[in-house]
């Protein structure tokens, strides 16, 4: 075994992506189920765990990790497009799931037992005339785990039901499914290969009218085709199509395409069947492959792309080929096919890893060139025999080879080697983990049909180029001036082109922007941001205008604290019509007109009155631009009440009226085609749960019952806000700022509780939110419930002191909550992930107010840090000390100071608080090292330290068991020195490496016991 299965099992912190983010904890995984009995219909409401209620209710208990790992949430959900049906899937963080499907309006419902969705977590859908539900179907926990042992593959089912009457239809082995779009008369259904691993081998199906997803790697040149089921909802009849490889509807549902991928590509192509009347027409075929198969958005058009083989290249060479008239007898087809444009960039060739797209007029298609890789040349050929590119040399004439190249030396005669160079763009290491991406690189290229036209709009020197709207101009970026100087302070340049799609030509448009937005609507203009205002580029005419020069407002984000100047409160979109752009200031949104005229602050209130107009909800995700003729519903927060709610805007009209409004977070959905709305409403006493109501959003009828798994536990007693002010060292400035005290359960007004403080930037915002309980180390609902209070501050930053900001305004805000009585000053603990852990870590060196400290993946040494690789990207964390969280001005040679004072290594000597450290050898964002370094700082002194490590984990635990671990050893940590309850043997005494195992063994028994065994 390798180390990491022999070593340990343990908990999940949280994945910390490109930037040091905190571990999620308001709310948690969201995977939940209950075991349903057999499948039928059924009035009782839907429940997160059905079951018949006991004479007398049990007594009320605190939350252990058994309770999280079956907690259910709704891990997905669909509302069907007439609103009468709304399904969802259950999922426990450890177990097997449930579909629930149940009438909005009616009582009757369906359950279904899907099994273990973690591993293979498939589909669920319903049709586009609401009469269908289909979703996936895995093995039971129970049964994957025995697949595994055996070494066979864990795949998935299909379970269509009819809503009229509840029957059901059943289908073995099936990977992928999709309705035929808005006609919904037909299911498409890929099965598994022969050879297929478990959990479906082939990307996921598109939907109506989409693309094929990604296409397997040219090289792999293995038949990928597999048998699909056409399977008709009416009549149950099913027609079984072979060697099938991708598929996809139209979005109306009037056609089906797929490409055939036989073995021998005998009998390879493209087909199209009309789904109405069953007619299918071969629209391509030959011995070659057929990949990334694409309808166009209204469904007139299909692309694909031709791969044949050339004993030149290593990889097949490839043609575009589109489709057109798709109703006629026969379909209009365009090849373009690079052999035979004079045109052509010599050297390159049509990429397999880029989807061609139609134009929305049909006039042309885009689609992307590379350089491909040549074929190792045989050593018995002559220079001469050669054939070029563009000559007449047959394609399967036998290549040139040089002599034995570097790559064809043994192994041991190789040198391993990398060179950096101060001049590369980007680090050698940034390089490697980018590598996949740069090697799928593709330039984008057009091809006008009736002018039979080659354009190629990126190259070396402009290698990222997006259409705009309309496909009239394109935008491509150049960052190659600012690229090198980017990766090292953060501060990300590029000069900005408008390419006119007609002809190619470009036009620089922006010289050395840092923000740039989105283009029109109508794909005339583009949005950016310089200096405080929001210009509008207008394509057509070559000029640029400042839009917010006279709007009586500013859109600087005034309370970003990083080390940047003049940051943009993020632009929200441009308008339906594309004559005007919604902006916010922080508080209200603002509709800007881009022709000139005066801009409308739509919300009026929201800096007057406190509350945050945060943005329009998108309800329709087809919607292009925000259609301000029609009421639109708006996401807004109470920044001092902390309250949730929505709004309505209506059209024409100055202000807003709020709909939902209260202590809780929402969510809000609409149904396709009726005034149906589903919302979600959740506090930190109450999951989400779902509501069905029309367009006033008014009090609508409960469709879930998450909430009745609190019921079990006890729970937190409440929230308070707490208000606190800090001044941000000598001379500096003022604050307010607020913190999120949880009480404890069964709290008792004027007695004081042990208080868990979970820190990181500014938290509050979630202070109505509920945090499901999981097995991720810290967790909200679980110390509440096992009667902790929780205090989780806000905490802003002076620019040279991040660690200092953290203490001024982490000891403003205890002193306040001990203030309301419900904190005791005595049992504080502390705890942090990543720059969470960085500012425990430092706190800890500061200040004795905590009786123990859990920092996970801490920053401890900010001179070594900042020159150290930030693995998951492959960059150096310079740009992040200067320009993101570490908000330094510069470089430690001109900061010395600064970088030392805020360095929890340099004050280890000053450490009372015990101390749990979490680092795992594998951490690709903050280095092992740090952690090593400050956990042996700290055992030189004599300090009570613990490192946990991990082998094999990143930057937060991935295993399942780890995550689990981790989550117990944490809390024994904090019962034990604020609950006073016995100190673990690992904290007390440590675990020699020779016992390791048995400890590990001894602690999975001990899990596996019951409550009633632990008595």
């Amino acid at each position: 075994m390798n180390r990491r299965t022999t070593m340990v099992p343990i908990l999940l912190i949280a994945w910390m992506a490109l930037s040091i983010q905190p571990a999620p904890q308001a709310a948690g995984p969201q995977a939940a189920t209950a075991q349903a009995a057999a499948p039928q219909a059924t009035a009782a409401k839907a429940q997160a765990a059905p079951a018949q209620a006991p004479a007398t209710a049990p007594a009320k208990r605190a939350m252990e990790l058994g309770d999280i790992l079956a907690w259910k949430s709704v891990s997905m959900s669909v509302l069907s497009p007439d609103g009468r049906w709304f399904a969802y899937r259950l999922s426990p963080l450890d177990g097997d799931s449930e579909v629930v499907v149940r009438q909005t309006q009616g009582d009757k419902e369906y359950r279904f037992p899907i099994g273990d969705t973690r591993a293979t977590p498939g589909s669920l859908a319903i049709s586009d005339d609401s009469k269908w539900v289909a979703f996936s179907v895995a093995p039971t926990k129970k049964e994957a785990a025995q697949l595994k042992k055996q070494r066979k593959p864990v795949q998935n089912k299909v379970t269509i039901l009819n809503l009229a009457d509840g029957s059901e239809t059943k289908l073995d082995k099936i990977q992928r499914f999709a309705f035929s779009g808005e006609r919904a008369s037909w299911i498409a259904l890929k099965k598994y290969g022969a050879d297929a691993p478990g959990g479906g081998g082939a990307p996921a199906a598109p939907p109506a009218g989409g693309g094929s997803g990604a296409s397997s790697s040219a090289a792999d040149d293995r038949p990928k085709g597999t048998d699909i089921i056409l399977h008709e909802l009416a009549t149950g009849a099913d027609l079984n199509v072979g060697n099938v490889n991708e598929f996809a509807f139209d979005k109306s549902g009037t056609f089906l395409a797929w490409t055939i991928d036989a073995a021998d590509k005998l009998g390879n192509g493209i087909v199209l069947r009309n789904v109405e009347t069953g007619v299918i027409t071969s629209l391509d075929s030959g011995k070659a492959s057929y990949e990334r198969l694409s309808w166009n958005e209204k469904g007139d058009g299909l692309l694909v792309l031709k791969g044949t083989e050339d004993k030149r290249y290593k990889d097949k060479v490839y043609a575009v080929i589109g489709f057109t008239k798709l109703d006629a007898a026969k379909p209009e087809k365009t090849t373009y096919d690079p052999a035979t444009d004079k045109t052509f960039p010599e050297g390159m060739a049509i990429s397999p890893n880029r989807t061609p797209i139609w134009t929305e007029d049909l006039s042309a298609f885009f689609f992307g060139i590379r350089t491909p890789k040549k074929a190792e040349a045989k050593p018995d050929a002559k220079p001469e025999e050669k054939p070029d590119a563009k000559s007449d040399a047959k394609p399967d004439a036998k290549p040139e080879t040089p002599p034995p190249s570097a790559d064809s030396a043994p192994d041991e005669e190789k040198p391993d080697l990398v060179i950096w160079h101060y001049k590369d763009p980007r680090l050698q290491s940034q390089q490697q983990v980018q590598e996949e991406t740069d090697k799928n690189f593709s330039y984008l290229s057009i091809y006008r049909v009736k002018e039979k036209k080659f354009l190629r709009l990126a190259d070396e020197t402009l290698r990222s180029v997006v259409p705009a709207p309309k496909e009239k101009f394109a935008v491509g970026t150049d960052i190659r001036e600012y690229e090198l100087s980017g990766s090292l302070d953060g501060r990300n340049y590029q000069d900005v082109y408008v390419i006119n799609l007609q002809t190619g030509d470009r036009k620089l448009a922006v010289k050395k922007l840092r923000w740039m937005n989105q283009p029109s609507t109508d794909g005339t203009k583009f949005l950016y941001y310089d200096d405080g205002h929001y210009f509008v580029y207008d394509m057509m005419s070559g000029q640029s205008a400042n839009i917010t020069r006279t709007v009586p407002t500013s859109f600087v984000n005034t309370e970003d604290d990083h080390n940047v100047i003049k940051p943009p409160q993020q632009a929200l979109g441009w308008t339906k019509d594309g004559d005007a752009v919604l902006l916010s200031d922080g508080w209200d949104l603002w509709k800007v007109p881009v022709g000139g005229g005066t801009a409308v602050n739509l919300t009026v209130n929201g800096k007057k009155d406190g509350i945050r107009y945060r943005r329009p909800l998108r309800l329709d995700p087809e919607e292009k631009g925000w259609d301000l003729s029609v009421p639109r519903y708006i996401d807004i927060f109470g920044e001092f009440t902390k309250k949730g709610g929505v709004a309505r805007l209506e059209p024409g009209k100055a202000g807003v009226q709020a709909l939902l409004w209260d202590d809780a977070t929402f969510g809000v959905q609409k149904a396709k085609k009726a005034d149906v709305y589903l919302y979600t409403k959740a506090t930190p006493a109450s999951p989400a749960d779902f509501y069905v109501t029309d367009a006033t959003l008014k009090p609508g009828k409960k469709l879930t019952a998450l909430d009745e798994q609190v019921k079990s536990f006890t729970w937190s007693s409440g929230a308070q806000i707490v208000n606190y002010t800090v001044t941000l060292g000598k001379g500096g400035p003022t604050r307010k700022l607020q913190a999120s005290l949880y009480l404890p359960a069964n709290y008792v007004k004027g007695k004081s509780y042990p208080t868990l403080v979970y820190i990181y930037e500014k938290l509050t915002q979630g202070h109505y939110g509920f945090a499901t309980p999981s097995a991720n180390g810290f967790n909200k609902s679980v110390y509440t419930s096992n009667g902790y209070a929780v205090l989780m501050p806000d905490i802003t930053y002076r620019l040279n002191d991040p660690g200092m900001s953290a203490v001024w305004c982490l000891t403003a805000a205890v002193k306040a909550a001990v203030a309301t009585g419900v904190v005791d000053p005595k049992r504080i603990g502390l705890q942090g992930h990543s720059w969470g852990g960085y500012q425990t870590a430092f706190a800890v060196t500061q200040t004795d107010l905590f009786a123990a400290a859990v920092a996970g993946a801490p920053l401890t040494d900010m001179v070594s840090m900042y020159s150290l690789i930030y693995k998951n990207s492959g960059g150096a964390n310079q740009s992040i000390f200067e320009s993101s969280q570490g908000r330094f001005l510069g470089g430690y040679w001109d900061n010395w100071e600064a970088y030392v004072r805020n360095s929890p290594v340099n004050f280890a000597r000053n450490v009372k608080t015990p101390l749990l450290l979490l680092h795992n050898d594998k951490d690709g964002a903050v280095d092992f090292t740090q952690g090593v370094e400050y956990y042996n700082t700290l055992r030189r002194l004599g300090k009570p330290v613990v490192l946990l490590e991990y082998p094999g984990e990143n930057h937060g635990l991935a295993k399942p068991a780890n995550q689990q671990d981790y989550t117990v050893r944490m809390k024994e940590f904090f019962d034990h020195h604020l609950m006073g309850k016995p100190a673990p043997e690992w904290w007390a005494k440590g675990v020699p490496r020779l016992e390791m195992e048995d400890h590990i063994k001894q602690r999975l028994e001990e899990k596996k016991k019951t409550p009633a065994d632990k008595k």
